[in-house]
């Protein structure tokens, strides 16, 4: 089952800074623990799915940061279904995603657990500010990214990634292609 988290008991993680040099993926053979790691560490968007309790996952684009201790949190609001279904189940996988074409992708399962601590909330609402337009935020925003915080209520969802399964990305590019595509099947690997 989901907990949540009271701030005070863990201590506020040291967030990763956005990478300049992100991973390339492998395209002639599947990535190693290693790489799968260092994908996540170095990238910033994902889709984030839930389980729904009928018609399949709830999936969202958010931004999340990683931490040097290989957790992942996100940003969002306490009355949101992510922050509710990671409270009562305490799972949530993630497809962490390539912002280079053609897109590859690493799907990452994680345990997770809800956080309300307002040191963590506007640190990684800072943070996500800073991966989304590329450049982090001074600390004379922090006043007012700590009043949105409490305004609209939000938490963190700290993620502790498990298994991870990966897609290398395809690409034709032309329609006569000298060389044969190739596929193969990926494997879970434990985080």
């Amino acid at each position: 089952m989901g907990q949540r988290v009271v701030g005070t008991i863990c201590a506020v993680p040291e967030l990763l800074p956005l990478s300049d040099d992100p991973l390339v993926i492998p395209t002639d053979r599947d990535m190693t623990v290693e790489e799968r790691r260092t994908f996540v560490r170095t990238r910033r968007t994902c889709v984030f799915g839930t389980n729904r309790r009928a018609d399949g996952p709830a999936m969202s684009i958010v931004y999340y940061v990683p931490t040097t201790e290989d957790k992942l949190l996100v940003s969002t609001m306490a009355g949101r279904a992510k922050a509710q279904v990671v409270e009562r189940l305490g799972k949530a996988s993630l497809c962490v995603l390539d912002e280079q074409w053609p897109v590859g992708y690493l799907q990452v399962y994680c345990d997770a657990v809800v956080d309300d601590d307002p040191e963590l909330v506007v640190d990684v609402m800072m943070a996500v500010a800073g991966r989304m337009s590329g450049d982090p935020l001074g600390e004379d925003a922090r006043p007012f990214v700590q009043d949105m915080a409490e305004k609209e209520n939000r938490v963190v969802l700290r993620l502790r990634p498990c298994e991870t399964f990966a897609q290398p990305p395809r690409h034709l590019h032309s329609n006569d292609q000298d060389e044969e595509i190739t596929h193969w099947i990926s494997s879970m690997m434990h985080w």
